[in-house]
């Protein structure tokens, strides 16, 4: 069973899923799905158009690095990353992130991650579908940061595998929900340095015995939900490149606008 994927907590729901599917479709005629950050009608569950206009999507170019916006197109000759991932580059090879975190998309972000509102796990992964498309396409397999079996159990779910299971099953790729496995249960990363956050992570991930058969020379498209300083990604491509993965990328929903230039 998947744990990292809520498979201890989906067991006893599978039996009524096909029933609701059946449903929805002829529901959706007679009641219009609802914008998910309020209840406005909405032609496709997604956000009300006044959410929508204030969420800041990444747009290319980006840092081909650390997914972070470049002011300007400096066309065929420009560098295709930032002086910070020049100087010292992640281990994770790329980045992408689908929109700014900033006031207009914490909410959603924490919204689905504490409050226990799944219906963003979609939008989300379709979000990254598009900025990380370029990843998605050179991936051979999807892995999600995995939680501490203690966090998984008080939060009742996974928010990175919720993105990465229909992220990889749009694009029909491997989805490994349990390769990678969370050894120790660390200290929030909230108000850490950015030395500190590496040293908090430093060799939390290990790499299930099951995932190593499936990483070994493959391609990893790494889900996470937010990049601050990029310390738990760049914790989870050690362990990845350490069991013979050929390459490691980080996609996730949301960056802060000064992941590379906070205090060390």
């Amino acid at each position: 069973m998947d744990v990292q994927d809520g498979g201890w907590r989906r067991a006893w729901e599978g039996a009524g899923r096909q029933m609701r599917h059946m449903g929805r479709g002829l529901a959706d005629l007679i009641l219009p799905p609802l914008a998910h950050d309020s209840r406005e009608a909405t032609a496709a569950a997604g956000l009300t158009p006044d959410a929508w206009s204030r969420i800041k999507f990444l747009e290319a170019p980006v840092c081909d690095g650390c997914g972070a916006a470049f002011e300007f197109d400096g066309g065929a000759f420009a560098e295709t990353r930032c002086a910070a991932c020049i100087a010292q580059p992640y281990l994770f090879q790329r980045a992408r992130a689908a929109c700014l975190y900033d006031d207009h998309s914490r909410g959603l972000i924490l919204r689905f991650k504490h409050g226990d509102q799944q219906q963003f796990a979609p939008l989300f992964a379709r979000w990254i579908g598009r900025a990380a498309a370029d990843l998605v396409q050179e991936a051979d397999a999807v892995v999600p940061v995995p939680l501490h079996p203690f966090r998984l159990l008080s939060r009742r779910f996974n928010q990175a595998a919720e993105i990465a299971r229909p992220l990889a099953r749009q694009a029909r790729l491997d989805y490994l929900p349990d390769a990678l496995v969370r050894t120790s249960h660390t200290d929030s990363q909230g108000g850490k340095s950015r030395r500190g956050r590496r040293l908090n992570v430093k060799k939390a991930f290990a790499i299930t015995e099951a995932g190593r058969r499936r990483i070994k020379g493959r391609r990893i498209l790494l889900i996470d939900d937010v990049l601050t300083t990029g310390a738990t990604g760049e914790a989870c491509a050690r362990a990845l490149i350490a069991a013979g993965a050929r390459g490691v990328d980080l996609a996730v929903i949301a960056r802060v606008r000064n992941a590379r230039e906070l205090t060390m």
